[in-house]
């Protein structure tokens, strides 16, 4: 079966719609590194993703009398986008079956390309459930987006134009995985031929289905994962890419959002490119893994693998990118409610520069106030948190805490007499019509919500802060009533940085 891909890859048809992709140096990253990093230019496709690749080398292999009763995918994203490109250059129809909470970008994208799209469902799950449905009603072709052979050997080609571009060393490639195609595709490619590069896949900590199933030895399937970098957000990865990457992929790095957002800002710095969150996962996996294994004089390649950027998300990646570059720090600084303690704290600041103070009296013994300070390195954070503790300030470091980060420094309030029995609770909903209304409906009468914090961040889902006053009593229909919801959500009941200031 091996052979089976290096043969499938070197016969494969993508180059009918695509050519070679740019095998760029990084120059600033490089330095900052102290490695030479390469960056392999995907964004740079006709439908700005390698999504491309493998949705028409499969519709180019697939027998006439299949791609004549047209086919159907389903997705969100890229390979939507990639299935409607290959079916208008193949003149085959395409119906694509996209979640209901898919913004309307990428719905008209695919439109603008001549593909069928029909909305059904909340989560690609639903939408590919649906697809199947309609695969049998229609007599379609199914193309999936990367659980099949020759999707696989067509993402593979990227990694032939690397060996075909770079033929000098290369110490390791950083592939991003969703589902697991163009990490199974790349992967069986370059470790036939060059064995001593090192395969590292790069994963969100909240969408981590192929590193844990690796780590299990069994495909598992997550029951959430974090929707932030959208492009990799897979709850089940392929039982192909599976077996692939088993095989051939010697490592996985996990990053967070900061991470990634810190990538698209460096990857932006380089190039003047802006890259979806999917698509700078190589870069912040690199970075990562560099540094926690202290290597340096290497040769890296991070595959940046798609631009399919929601303008509007963009002030997001902006606030968050300080923190993910370790540009800035996060604390709540708790000081003597009574004169002069502003002034003291002011002195023990310095001259450094504050990117954020936020107050509101609340209690008529202490005062704790949420400050933000521009950094140079992560090494300056718990510095900075003894040098208050030691000027008499107990401090809390909130520069990793994602309520904080996302919700409690665009919030005003203080703590409240009348807020008994409240559970506080962060949410992802789809960014739709009705998502709230179906969350208040589902909702006991009986709870009164104490607590709301929404905030439009450009995302194709809202990130929601929410308390509610939930008697002890009903704890167990609470439960019931979150698993019946659906939406992905934290219990931030016991969050130090609630306790201090809500």
């Amino acid at each position: 079966m091996s052979n089976d891909y290096l043969k499938r890859t070197l016969t494969s048809k993508v180059y009918d719609v695509v050519t070679e992709t740019p095998l760029d140096y990084a120059p600033l990253a490089s330095a900052q590194l102290n490695n030479r990093i390469l960056l392999k230019r995907e964004d740079q496709l006709a439908v700005f993703s390698f999504k491309l690749r493998g949705a028409y080398n499969k519709m180019a292999q697939m027998p006439a009398e299949d791609l004549a009763r047209g086919v159907i995918a389903a997705s969100a994203g890229n390979h939507a986008q990639g299935v409607a490109f290959s079916a208008k250059r193949l003149g085959a129809r395409a119906v694509i079956v996209m979640p209901v909470t898919t913004p309307q970008l990428k719905i008209d994208a695919v439109r603008n390309l001549g593909g069928e799209v029909v909305l059904a469902g909340e989560s690609f799950s639903d939408a590919y459930e649906h697809a199947v449905t309609l695969m049998e009603k229609e007599g379609l072709t199914f193309v999936h987006p990367f659980d099949d052979p020759d999707v696989i050997a067509g993402q593979g080609t990227v990694g032939m134009e690397i060996l075909h571009q770079h033929p000098g060393p290369i110490d390791a490639v950083f592939i991003p995985i969703g589902g697991g195609g163009l990490i199974a595709g790349v992967a069986a490619y370059i470790k036939q031929l060059r064995p001593e590069i090192k395969i590292i896949g790069v994963q969100t900590e909240d969408s981590a289905a192929m590193q844990r199933s690796i780590k299990a030895k069994r495909r598992l399937s997550l029951q959430d994962v974090g929707l932030f970098s959208d492009g990799t957000a897979v709850k089940q990865v392929g039982v192909e890419t599976f077996k692939l990457t088993q095989k051939y992929v010697d490592d996985f790095v996990l990053v967070d959002t900061d991470a990634i957002c810190a990538a698209i800002k460096d990857v932006f710095q380089d190039t003047r490119s802006v890259l979806e969150p999917a698509g700078a996962l190589a870069m912040a996996g690199a970075k990562k893994y560099l540094r926690q294994h202290e290597i340096s004089g290497g040769t890296f390649i991070a595959i940046t693998s798609g631009a399919n950027m929601n303008f509007d998300r963009l002030r997001f990646v902006a606030e968050r990118a300080d923190v993910g570059l370790a540009r800035e720090a996060l604390f709540a600084v708790t000081l003597p409610e009574k004169q002069g303690s502003f002034l003291r704290l002011c002195e023990a600041l310095g001259d450094r520069s504050v990117t954020e103070f936020n107050y509101r009296i609340s209690d008529k013994n202490t005062a704790h106030v949420f400050v933000g300070l521009s950094i140079h390195s992560e090494s300056e954070i718990d510095q900075l948190e003894q040098h208050f503790i030691d000027k008499g300030f107990p401090t809390l470091n909130l520069t990793n805490n994602e309520m904080a980060k996302t919700h409690l420094r665009y919030m005003v309030g203080g703590r409240s007499d009348l807020a008994h029995h409240e559970v506080l609770y962060r949410f992802e909903f789809p960014e739709r019509p009705g998502a709230l209304r179906r969350f208040l409906s589902s909702m006991s009468p009986e709870w009164n919500i104490s607590l709301f914090h929404y905030r439009n961040q450009g995302d194709d889902y809202g990130r929601i802060l929410i308390g509610m006053q939930v008697p002890p009593a009903d704890k167990k229909i609470f439960r019931e009533f979150l698993s019946d919801l659906g939406y992905p959500h934290w219990n931030e009941s016991d969050n130090p940085a609630y306790r201090l200031f809500l």
